[in-house]
This record gives C-alpha cells, structure tokens and sequence, in this order.
C-alpha cells in the first residue's frame, strides 16, 4: 500500500472508531442544523479533528480542505475529507454513512479512502494501481442496459433550485431501470459504484468532499465519472454522474433532455 494512502487508512479507522463508539449511545449526542436539513453532530467535529490529526502528525506541511473546518495551509498536496458523510442516517441510528479521505496533488486526485465503519468495509484506491475492498480488487459491474441497472442517487436537499428537473429524471429512471436506491451517502453511493453493488450513480448539488475519493475509485475499478453533460467538472459543479462505462453513457442520454439551460454540469 503506497505509504500516504496508508496513512488516510489510519486516520479513516481512527475516526470510524469514534463513530462507532458514538453510534451505542445516539440519544446524548449534541445536534446542530448549519442550514435547513444539513446537519452537523459533535461526532463530525470529533472525527475530523481525529483525521486531520493523524494526517498533520505525517505530513504537516500538506494543506487540507474538510467539511466542518474549511480550507487550511498551501501546498501542492491537499487533503479533502468528509469524516462524517451521511450525518442525517448516522444521528438517527440508520446504518448508512462513512469517512472519505482523498489526497490530491495538483489538483489530481491520487490517494482515495472510503470506510463504513458501521460495516468494517474500507475502500482504497491510488492513481494507476487500481481499486479494493478490504484488500479484495474491485471492478465496476458489467450490467450493459439500462433496463437492468440498479441506480443511486441522492434528493436535491440544499437547494431546491432544480427540483423539477431532478423529479422528471427520476421518474424516467423509474420507469426505465431494474430500480433505483437513494440511502443517504453520496461518498457511499459513489464506492459501491466501483464495487459493482450500483451500475450507476446521479446527484446534483454535491461538495468536493462528498465526490473527491469515490471520483478515484471508480476511475481505478474501471468506471467512468463526470458532470451532467459528461465534462470533467464534476468536483467544481457538484453535479456528478456515475457508472460502469455502458451504463454511464446510457444515463447521460436519459439525462440529456430533461435539463435546464441553467443547470451546467
């Protein structure tokens, strides 16, 4: 395992371990609302400042961009971390949530973790030496049909803008795919991509963090990522479509007509 992905790994573990141990005792945990319907729990905070921590004690000059403390430090290595995606599931008792950790260098995406802890299920990825879980080699599914596909996605929670245009999406999705599952964790979603467990993958609105590490593990597992359209703007547009390659095409098609003019991506 490259050394610096091993790192994210520990900080990945120390801060599931926090989870974890939070999750047996949910009624005394502290609960903000940051904007209507976007949470934040003093498990977050506790989680992140356990991975910054880890990352700072092995690279301290390396920047970092994390969900609930923003950007800190310059350096062409940064760390883009979400210690907690899936809050509203976590703070309700509902099994579905995770740390992602993605090191990005120049802007590249390199080093990916994504951990369940409630599941002990860890993705890795490094740039150019593929995808795993738990050590096994991941691949994206083979399913070449819509028809046959089971997607994820997420509900526009943030901002209702494209409401509409999302509701016409999934309502083709519906009628047009073997079904489609929204659980909460878009950093989840996006590993069970390149695990094959979802063919394909469509949100709109996301953060960097919520994308940056399950951008690279799709990439390694053989799948494809990008914006609404196809572009590779996906970490700057928040709008992100996913799939293995056939099915990533087919979503696109489906996706295509039913935009606005306004929603770039």
């Amino acid at each position: 395992m490259h050394p610096m992905l091993n790192i994210a790994v520990k900080a990945a573990r120390r801060a599931g371990g926090i989870i974890n141990r939070a999750a047996r005792n949910l009624d005394i945990i502290a609960v903000k609302e940051k904007a209507a319907k976007d949470f934040v729990s003093e498990v977050d905070r506790d989680a992140e400042q356990a991975i910054i921590r880890t990352l700072r004690e092995a690279y301290p000059g390396h920047s970092i961009l994390a969900e609930e403390s923003g950007a800190s430090g310059s350096s062409d290595y940064q760390w883009i971390i979400d210690p907690l995606d899936g809050t509203t599931n976590f703070i309700h008792g509902f099994p579905q949530y995770a740390v992602a950790i993605a090191l990005a260098h120049k802007g590249v995406v390199t080093q990916a973790v994504i951990y369940d802890p409630g599941r002990n299920d860890l993705f890795t990825a490094t740039r150019g030496r593929g995808a795993f879980l738990n050590d096994q080699r991941m691949r994206v599914s083979k399913r070449a049909n819509l028809q046959a596909a089971l997607l994820g996605t997420g509900f526009p929670f943030r901002s209702l803008d494209h409401l509409d245009a999302y509701l016409a999406i999934l309502r083709d999705m519906m009628k047009n795919s073997a079904g489609v599952r929204r659980a909460g964790s878009a950093a989840l979603d996006l590993a069970y991509v390149a695990a094959g467990r979802l063919d394909g993958f469509w949100e709109f609105g996301l953060s960097p963090w919520d994308i940056a590490a399950g951008a690279l593990l799709i990439a390694e597992s053989g799948g494809l990522i990008g914006g609404l359209r196809g572009d590779q703007d996906h970490l700057q547009t928040g709008h992100v479509v996913a799939g293995n390659p056939k099915i990533f095409v087919e979503l696109l098609k489906a996706i295509e007509p039913r935009l606005p003019p306004g929603l770039k991506g």
